[in-house]
């Protein structure tokens, strides 16, 4: 399973971004939710796991929740 906060490189076709997100099917096409790093246009990307290779040159990200846990906004009221 991949370590959500560390950076990974897609070995096809070389995108590369901080593991924010992972998904386990019954089928077992397992995909991580890559962030780009790089600023400009903000796109993340599902890959299936077993195509990424940990980038080592970056320390995995930790992120503090204790004081906001979830979403900063109200659930839509109709």
């Amino acid at each position: 399973m991949a370590q959500l906060g560390a950076t990974y490189e897609d070995v096809i076709t070389g995108f590369r971004g901080v593991a924010t997100g992972y998904v386990q099917y019954i089928t077992g096409c397992n995909q991580v939710l890559l962030a780009p790093r790089a600023s400009g246009e903000l796109k993340s990307e599902w890959i299936d796991e077993q195509r990424l290779v940990i980038d080592p040159t970056f320390p995995a990200i930790t992120i503090n929740n204790g004081n906001n846990p979830g979403c900063d906004r109200a659930a839509a009221k109709r």
